[in-house]
């Protein structure tokens, strides 16, 4: 073979590498509060329609009552995600608290018994984008931990196949602060369910940095540390997100977790991929990005439909574009909807 044609023959494999390489790192999808878009969030509705739609993990943010039992809620603040405010027995427990350093006025989980919490209700918390999720409004209860992995086993044993848990423990310093620390009945619970070693379907998630080297010390479940564009851990005065995303930040966060999960800005500027998921991934880090969602005000600029009647953008070009950039796995609101954009109908 003379040494033009064996170029050729390089370049055309070359090129064939680049054309099939995303197919074969398509990432998983990870129901962000079950499917979220379609069903009040953090409900048992919500999670069975993510599983029920091919959702490769479901995501519960957990919070503790007062007598120390995990539930599923976006905050521990619930005035928006509940009925409480139509509950005249329980207007007194309306206070304000300081939680990671911002004042919050409203109801909190932890001022509850579960059996408190079990007459309440959830509601849409973003009616005016979803208001075709109000129907489902005051029919489903706040769900435990435990509840959650009850149906997960239960869909397993329907479907025949493995369904992951990612869940992320919301203001963990916070909570240990109060007596009600997040490790101990979380990793019970897991264990309880069978889940034990980094070859499970569990990622366990925080913002935190301390409450994942405690799991880190406690646990072989595999962890994802949260960073956002701006601000820092609550527990790390000091630390920015920033600085956690220099390759020596990462090899920091390598020494404690398997992977980040940064917001999509992170990974997917206006101008193109950031390099942040290759440097993630030269430190041995997996990158799941949050959140996709389909609505015009949570995507970017050129993936926005102005004039789509149901105030909906781009929102399979959107998946594909992260999905171009190399990450592990993505987060979406519509778990049915990023599937079908990783893989369209022919």
């Amino acid at each position: 073979m003379t040494p033009g044609r064996m170029f050729r023959s390089f370049a055309i494999l070359l090129l064939s590498f680049v054309t099939v390489a995303p197919l074969m790192a398509e990432p998983f999808i990870i129901a962000h509060r079950g499917a979220s878009g379609e069903r009040p969030e953090q409900t048992l509705a919500a999670y069975e329609r993510a599983i029920d739609q091919g959702a490769d993990y479901i995501e519960p943010d957990l919070v503790l009552t007062r007598d120390g039992v995990l539930v599923a809620r976006h905050e521990n603040e619930i005035s928006g995600t509940t009925d409480v405010a139509d509950h005249p027995e329980f207007a007194a427990r309306r206070t304000t608290k300081t939680i990671d350093g911002q004042s919050i006025t409203g109801w909190f989980t932890e001022d509850f018994t579960l059996a408190e919490l079990r007459t309440l209700r959830a509601r849409e918390r973003l009616a005016e984008l979803r208001p075709a999720n109000s129907r489902f409004n005051d029919l489903y209860p706040i769900p435990t931990f435990e509840e959650i992995l009850k149906l997960v086993r239960a869909k397993e044993a329907e479907t025949g196949r493995r369904i992951g848990l990612y869940p992320e423990t919301k203001h963990p310093s916070y909570f240990a602060g109060i007596g009600l620390p997040h490790q101990a009945p979380l990793l019970a619970l897991l264990s309880r369910y069978g889940y034990q070693t980094e070859a499970d379907p569990v990622f366990i998630q925080s913002f935190e940095v301390g409450n994942l080297k405690a799991l880190r010390a406690a646990s072989r479940l595999r962890l994802i540390q949260l960073v956002e564009g701006e601000g820092g851990p609550a527990d790390a005065p000091g630390t920015t997100y920033a600085d956690m995303m220099t390759t020596q930040g990462l090899k920091q966060i390598a020494d404690y977790a398997d992977g980040i999960g940064p917001a999509t800005a992170m990974v997917l500027a206006p101008e193109g991929p950031t390099g942040l998921v290759g440097r993630a991934h030269d430190a041995g880090l997996q990158v799941h990005v949050w959140t996709l969602r389909m609505e015009n005000s949570f995507l970017p600029t050129a993936f926005q439909r102005p004039d789509d009647p149901q105030g909906r953008g781009d929102f399979a070009g959107y998946v594909r574009a992260v999905a171009g950039t190399g990450v592990d796995a993505l987060f979406s609101d519509f778990p049915k909807q990023a599937r079908q954009a990783l893989n369209p109908a022919p």
